[in-house]
């Protein structure tokens, strides 16, 4: 039991270091962002927590994940129209998508680029970067 409030606390943390107020539902959804490290999409989100969470809507879940990407609390990893994951660890690192199975790995040994602050190209102010590979995982190799 003190396992899950010590997840709950870091969650809550995070939410009041990023600016966001803690609810119930701020704080389940951030505790899975950073306790579940399969780079989840709003349905698996809402898949997971539902059960836990009866009032949770999809709406909710998708709207709360779109705040924590805005406060910087979790990435919104956008691999192509179709796919948006979210990701709990914010420290820069580059991501892996296979485009056989769709998971998303995190390479921790690649270079990320770490965004200088006020970053400015040719008049452009530059917000955020996302440095993503794809190609064909290593499981997905073995079985081809």
């Amino acid at each position: 039991m003190s396992r899950n409030i010590n997840h709950n606390d870091a969650a809550t943390k995070r939410l009041l270091e990023c600016g966001i107020k803690p609810s119930v539902q701020r704080v389940e959804i951030m505790n899975y962002l950073m306790t579940h490290f399969t780079h989840p999409t709003v349905e698996e989100v809402y898949s997971s927590l539902c059960h836990k969470i009866q009032t949770l809507s999809r709406t909710t879940v998708y709207n709360t994940l779109r705040l924590f990407s805005e406060h910087k609390a979790a990435l919104m990893i956008t691999i192509d129209e179709h796919r948006v994951c979210y990701d709990g660890d914010t420290h820069p690192h580059v991501h892996f998508y296979c485009k056989e199975c769709g998971k998303v790995i995190d390479f921790m040994n690649e270079s990320a680029p770490v965004m200088p602050a006020n970053l400015e190209i040719e008049g452009n102010r530059v917000d955020e970067m996302q440095l993503y590979y794809k190609g064909v995982c290593a499981d997905c190799q073995r079985f081809n």
